[in-house]
């Protein structure tokens, strides 16, 4: 999701081919982040804090400490490693050899213990001698402030620090525009240093021969005009006793499932003045706020864990669906918003100015539309979908009207403002169309998987309409059909491996002939047949498109391909898992198992906790991918993605309305035996497993659903 033109501003060249100064955006991958939304601390691997970069504690959009460095005796400590300890919690683990008995082993060991909570952070400091002699030192804690908004850091800004203030009770604190910062430290004694606007706490410590002492401090964020907060409810998935549990015959698909659980439930958020309603913040640190795609995807993947997370997340954004014509904004009736933030977005040197509430998303709308429909499939509560049905005849009244502004029959985008993004589908950067030659494709833009969003959208559209007695069920079915007939006549390219849709169509209605991951996601939207599902699942496992740690976005034939690229040639995790999930339900179990199988070579190495997206490197590269340097980690769909491909394991499809549930796993090789329980049907316990032959036991279905295995 680069959603805000999270790609360097392109360098300035002079007329003599020199290179010009340009701001370059700060890497993530070598970071530690400690997140509990909407804070979360970024680090470097030995926990300090440093003024550079995107290191900081974030809160709400604006960076609230941007140092927090701990030194003993003046100096820095030798870093030994570090290791999450669950939701919002980091340690890591340094030395102080200087200190102690004089011997080849350490005698002195200090461990931070980070715990991020919403609104501040604290820590706990354990020295822990084993030395023979007494150890006497003084730590310090040097903290700095900056506000520096997100988008200034995230193009790489200037920022400056503020001025710091210590009170007689020994708290250091910041202040500007409302936003109050405070740090404290028990037993501490509070300085600071006018000349650096920097604060320092400081402990005297004494530690006896084989003693220990533990040292404490915390930072507050006091900021009343934050426009997300966190939930007032625990997950929605449960806790306790009914958390998700798994076992597999796959060590790495249990503890990316477990990793991934903790990460989302750090990534929770909800809107100041509706805390019960939940959704998932987009990724840390640029995009920790309300993203439509973003957010609606993820809550659509983890559906299999209940209903809860999708309705929160609908009635969020169908609170601010669109209701005029802005241009500005992107705003048009019945249209669901792209991101909520505290103010404009406008990130320095690229003309990107968005505004606080932005519009600027083809395929929020359609995917909103899918969410309902899905959520009311896995037994949402009939009178909590019937609530919202008024937002799904606006979406499909946008869906039918502005969506298609040239009248074509096709769903397409263009930014009219010049101020808002180039590109508007989940691949939003300023290059990712791209012709099989490498040409750039130039709007408007018609994206290949946006047809098939919006004629699922048509028809889901129409159950819903159908099943609560509304009108407008045919109108609906109807307008698919012919989407479906004009795709089939206008989209599909020919290519060296075969037919298959091309990502987009141009300006000039040319098909944008690049084979791309966008494809994938057509299957499941009824807008294929079975011979075409067949055709494109052989390409989506080809070399070219597979050859790495999941599905490239990109071919690797293609002229504009690069590992590295952003949006053309890359491996996206969700991009992966949302394909997985086509490929098996639609019964092609092996090349399911092949891509997902990557996803869990690419967890391991990242230890379990996926990035937004890492390189798209042929495995015989390196033997393992490459990572993104501004990936963001965690992030919603990516960790959500675990979710994915544990259910696509299950193989299970309830039709709660319906009183069934299909069954159809993956059997077999890579994935192995599979068993979950704390899954959620209808609000009720259901515990399912898979064995290696594919044998599935499902238990705990409410009354009146039975089950159905499916024809291979």
């Amino acid at each position: 999701m680069l959603d805000d033109a999270s790609s360097p501003t392109p360098q300035a060249v002079t007329a003599a081919g020199s290179t010009a100064a340009y701001r370059l955006q700060p890497l993530l991958h070598d970071l530690v982040s400690t997140v509990q939304a909407p804070t979360v601390a970024l680090s470097g691997g030995d926990g300090q804090i440093r003024p550079a970069g995107v290191q900081g504690v974030f809160h709400a959009d604006s960076r609230a400490l941007s140092q927090a460095i701990l030194t003993v005796d003046g100096r820095e400590l030798e870093t030994v490693g570090h290791a999450p300890q669950g939701p919002g919690a980091t340690r890591f683990v340094a030395l102080a050899r200087w200190l102690g008995d004089p011997a080849p082993d350490p005698t002195v060991r200090i461990e931070r213990f980070r715990q991020v909570v919403p609104g501040g952070m604290e820590e706990r400091v354990e020295i822990v001698s084993s030395a023979g002699v007494p150890v006497a030192t003084v730590v310090s804690l040097e903290l700095g402030c900056d506000f520096a908004p997100i988008e200034v850091v995230k193009s790489g800004g200037d920022t400056a620090e503020a001025a710091a203030e210590c009170t007689a009770s020994g708290e250091i604190s910041w202040n500007s525009g409302g936003v109050r910062v405070v740090v404290t430290g028990t037993g501490a004694r509070a300085e600071f240093a006018e000349y650096a606007r920097t604060g320092f706490l400081r402990w005297p410590v004494e530690l006896a021969p084989r003693g220990r002492v533990t040292l404490s401090w915390r930072v507050e964020v006091r900021d009343p005009q934050a426009v997300v907060i966190a939930p007032d409810r625990p997950a929605e998935w449960a806790v306790g006793e009914g958390a998700p549990r798994i076992v597999a015959t796959d060590h790495r698909l249990s503890r990316l499932f477990e990793q991934s659980m903790d990460d989302l439930r750090s990534l929770r958020l909800a809107e100041t003045a509706t805390p019960g309603d939940t959704f998932l913040g987009a990724g840390v640190p640029w995009f920790l706020t309300l993203f439509g795609r973003d957010s609606i995807w993820a809550a659509r993947m983890l559906l299999p864990l209940g209903t809860e997370l999708a309705m929160g997340t609908l009635r969020t954004l169908a609170r601010r669906q669109g209701t005029k014509v802005d241009p500005g904004s992107g705003e048009a009736p019945g249209k669901i918003m792209h991101e909520l933030r505290r103010h404009e977005f406008a990130v320095e040197g690229n003309g990107l100015h968005l505004p606080a509430a932005y519009y600027g998303t083809i395929d929020a709308t359609p995917l909103w539309i899918s969410l309902l429909h899905d959520a009311w499939r896995w037994g949402a509560p009939a009178a909590e979908i019937a609530a919202l049905l008024p937002h799904l005849e606006a979406a499909l009244g946008w869906l039918g009207g502005h969506a298609d502004p040239d009248g074509d029959g096709f769903i397409e985008y263009v930014d009219t403002s010049g101020r808002g993004l180039a590109n508007q589908g989940w691949k939003d950067s300023g290059d990712a169309l791209r012709f099989h030659d490498g040409r750039q494709a130039q709007p408007p833009i018609a994206l290949v998987e946006v047809q098939g969003y919006a004629h699922q959208a048509a028809r889901q559209g129409a159950d819903l309409l159908e099943a609560f007695g509304r009108p407008g069920a045919a109108r609906w079915r109807e307008h698919a059909a012919a989407l479906a007939e004009r795709f089939r006549a206008r989209f599909w390219v020919d290519g060296p491996r075969g037919r298959f849709p091309a990502l987009a169509l141009d300006r000039d209605k040319r098909p944008v002939d690049a084979l791309t991951s966008n494809i994938g996601h057509l299957l499941g939207t009824g807008l294929l047949t079975e011979a075409e599902e067949a055709g494109i699942a052989d390409l989506l496992v080809s070399p070219e498109m597979a050859g790495g740690f999941g599905l490239r976005t990109m071919s690797a034939d293609a002229g504009g391909f690069s590992p590295l690229s952003y949006h053309c040639g890359s491996i996206w995790a969700h991009d992966t898992a949302i394909v997985v999930a086509g490929l098996a339900r639609a019964g092609f179990a092996t090349h399911a198992a092949t891509l997902a199988e990557g996803l869990l070579a690419a967890g391991e190495t990242f230890g379990y906790r996926l990035p937004e997206l890492f390189g798209g490197d042929d495995r015989s590269a390196l033997g393992r991918p490459v990572p993104y340097p501004a990936a963001c980690r965690p992030q919603a769909w990516s960790a959500a993605a675990a979710v994915t491909v544990v259910h696509a394991a299950l193989g299970l499809y309830p039709d709660v309305p319906e009183g069934r549930m299909l069954l159809r796993p993956l059997a077999g090789a890579p994935l192995g035996a599979v068993s979950v329980r704390g899954l959620r049907v209808a609000g009720a316990e259901v515990s399912a497993a898979v064995d290696r032959e594919g044998e599935v036991v499902v238990t705990g279905l409410p009354g009146g659903i039975s089950t159905e295995r499916a024809r291979t």
